[in-house]
């Protein structure tokens, strides 16, 4: 698997982008991303806590935890922005041209500490999601780390 993350300089930090382009409408991406049964498929079921809170398993994960989740924005159907913990703030965008989306995932980080394990999760998970989309058999974490730790660790912010 070839990596495709970017990071960018920021105020507080860097931001780790990512991208992906799916032939579908930005609506039926968008439900991919938020209904439970969907999410099962590629990443781990949620549950609703509170207005403003869930509660996700990350179901491909070893012992397949769940953690709480605060749903900072959500513009049904072109943002997603939540945060797990003080740590982990994560943006989901979508835009729709000629029936092709784009999902724009970011991932704010205050440094680059640990990117060499997170950009590959991350590819991992975005994979999942297409191949979860299109029926196909979901890739294994193992083509994307330790392979893809170089590349990520080597990256400058631009």
């Amino acid at each position: 698997m070839t990596p495709t993350g970017t990071l960018r300089a920021t105020a507080t930090g860097v931001d780790l982008e990512l991208t992906r382009s799916i032939s579908a409408s930005r609506e039926d991406v968008w439900a991919s991303l938020t209904d439970s049964d969907r999410t099962e498929r590629w990443y781990g079921p949620w549950e609703r806590v509170s207005d403003g809170e869930v509660r996700v398993q990350m179901a491909f994960e070893e012992g397949a935890p769940w953690f709480d989740m605060t749903l900072r924005t959500c513009e049904a159907p072109s943002l997603l922005a939540v945060s797990m913990g003080d740590e982990w703030h994560l943006d989901v965008s979508l835009t729709e041209n000629d029936s092709v989306t784009t999902l724009l995932f970011i991932h704010h980080l205050t440094k680059t500490e640990g990117i060499g394990e997170i950009g590959p999760g991350w590819e991992y998970y975005l994979d999942m999601l297409i191949a979860s989309r299109e029926g196909a058999a979901l890739p294994s974490f193992d083509d994307y780390y330790p392979s893809q730790q170089e590349y990520y660790e080597s990256l400058s912010p631009r």
